[in-house]
């Protein structure tokens, strides 16, 4: 890798760690690209190249990832909705059940408890929603049966 492309990844790593670190704020490209010291579309290009999604796709996986987290620990799908910085449920569960395969409702709905047996380091690697690089299919992320786990 050149200096150029280092610096760059630098850059991207910083607009990434805020995506990380203020999921539930506001975000949009331009405070993101400000942050990575880009321009909004460059920064686009780039963030894509390196990650393999937009950065709007991963700040939503994000989002995604810790409602989840809320959902299994009872929070209702309104108040995970709000609570990871989604201001239509709407559009919430649309993008919730393209990513995780199951409505909200359905996926609170289920029992969790190989889950909350698993030290937090690994819920977080078993439950993270994952993306195949394609833009429009859904990772489905499975619990193996209560009666199995035991």
């Amino acid at each position: 890798m050149t200096p150029q492309e280092l610096e760059n990844l630098a850059h991207l790593r910083r607009a990434r760690d805020l995506i990380d670190r203020d999921y539930a704020q506001p975000l949009d490209v331009p405070t993101m690209a400000q942050k990575a010291l880009m321009s909004p579309a460059h920064f686009s290009r780039q963030f894509r190249a390196a990650y393999g999604e937009t950065p709007y796709s991963y700040l939503m996986t994000r989002r995604i990832e810790r409602a989840m987290a809320l959902l299994r620990a009872g929070m209702s799908v309104t108040d995970a909705c709000m609570a990871v910085g989604c201001t239509s449920l709407g559009s919430f569960s649309s993008r919730f059940t393209e990513i995780v395969g199951e409505s909200p409702t359905a996926y609170r709905r289920h029992e969790h408890a190989a889950v909350k047996a698993m030290p937090t380091c690994v819920v977080k690697t078993h439950t993270r929603p994952a993306r195949d690089g394609s833009s429009r299919t859904s990772s489905r992320i499975r619990e193996a049966p209560a009666e199995a786990a035991s």
